[in-house]
């Protein structure tokens, strides 16, 4: 039984299953944010580029 009980409260896989987790929402907020921030510059300089191949 207490074979069990260490085994039981020394587990880690769960907590670094929870860090990897939280480490990837961290990194898709930054991401998205990235791109909100940056995707209305973006689509202005794409269409300043667009108008100037019309000319």
């Amino acid at each position: 039984m207490n074979k069990i009980w260490l085994w039981l409260t020394t587990d880690d896989k769960g907590a670094s299953l929870i860090e990897y987790a939280l480490l990837v929402i961290l990194i898709a907020i930054v991401a998205l944010s990235a791109v909100a921030f940056m995707g209305e510059e973006t689509s202005t300089l794409y269409s300043e580029i667009n108008s100037g191949l019309d000319q």
